[in-house]
């Protein structure tokens, strides 16, 4: 089966969203189906406002639709809910074909922490966007719960993985920074709410790796915090696994692979008791979820690093690859091999 994900997401962005894709078409490939992906590449595009160094892909219909019917896909997913994602569901739906959604992103909450804009108005157009798919896929099964509760329908689960061979514990790096270590690692966004971390009275060091916006701010309102920058690879894979624990403050996040990414490397995670932590840690014995962000991370320090290598093991890509393949495989066609729909 050959299947085309639209997504809004893409290199050179690094995020949770475009590590998923990554690892997902890694993981189809070795179940024997291949992914092709229709992304911002080749687009013009314009810069984000709120997000300084974000580009926003505006694509034609025409380009659209000429790349859709070059793939040739046996079954269509739409991964976001930006320019590329809307024109490919304009397209399947004006042309009677189904497809499948993914729910990655908790845009409301994101763009109310930016503009008077309730989140309602928000939710009404992503239930209006997501109607239309056959199964639109969820991390969590809080998260289904939430968006059930909002009036989504046919929602479905598909978990996420990690991946084991890269984020291990004998990835760690030295590192002259006293111990012990509370790293945090992600956008550095408003909606991360980092400052909850680099606010707390911790000992040891707190470090921070990744860009954004806020980040400018957050070092001059906390010259204390280690900030690393952008990492990837096997480079944030060592800086995780020299970690004593994970810290993660978001309380927006609708999974955060990078929860898993730490516990492969053997680090226990602390959180909020939130929808993405509660989902991915819940009662397992690898991390410590409290409204007390402080008592999580300082309770995180006796945890088991052994525990939490064995708890990711068991969180592979190929079960995540299975669920997607189950669900895209509901949406199968062959209307572009039998039939091609000439674009106009």
């Amino acid at each position: 089966m050959q299947i085309l994900i639209a997504t809004d997401a893409w290199h050179p962005q690094v995020n949770g969203v475009v590590r998923t894709l990554v690892s997902l078409a890694e993981s189809l490939c070795r179940l024997g189906l291949t992914a092709e992906f229709l992304t911002p590449d080749g687009f013009p595009s314009v810069e984000v406002p709120t997000y300084p160094g974000l580009r926003c892909a505006v694509p034609s219909p025409r380009e659209i639709a000429r790349r859709i019917e070059q793939a040739t896909p046996d079954a269509i997913h739409i991964a976001t809910e930006g320019p590329i994602g809307h024109m490919v569901r304009h397209y399947c739906v004006a042309r009677g074909l189904p497809f499948t959604t993914s729910y990655t992103t908790r845009y409301p909450e994101y763009i109310s922490a930016r503009f008077p804009i309730p989140e309602a108005w928000s939710y009404a157009y992503l239930r209006r966007f997501h109607a239309a798919a056959r199964v639109t896929m969820v991390a969590t099964v809080s998260l289904m719960q939430e968006l059930a509760a909002k009036g989504f329908r046919n929602l479905d689960l598909w978990t996420r993985g990690v991946d084991t061979d890269l984020f291990k514990p004998e990835r760690a790096i030295p590192l002259d920074l006293p111990r012990p270590r509370f790293v945090s690692v992600g956008r550095i966004a408003v909606e991360k709410n980092l400052d909850a971390f680099l606010a707390l009275n911790l000992p040891g060091s707190k470090i921070v790796i990744g860009q954004g916006p806020e980040e400018a701010e957050l070092r001059r309102r906390f010259p204390e915090a280690i900030f690393l920058g952008q990492l990837g690879g096997t480079e944030l894979a060592g800086h995780l696994a020299a970690a004593d624990v994970l810290v993660f403050p978001s309380r927006t996040d609708t999974f955060g692979n990078v929860q898993l990414e730490a516990l492969a490397c053997g680090v226990p995670v602390s959180a909020y008791p939130v929808a993405g932590p509660r989902d991915v840690i819940g009662s397992h014995p690898v991390g410590v979820l409290d409204e007390d962000l402080r008592k999580a991370c300082l309770g995180a320090l006796s945890i088991s690093r052994a525990a939490c290598r064995a708890f990711a093991l068991t969180r592979t890509w190929e079960h995540s690859a299975r669920q997607f393949a189950g669900h895209v495989n509901t949406v199968a066609i062959n209307t572009f091999r039998k039939d091609r729909v000439a674009y106009a």
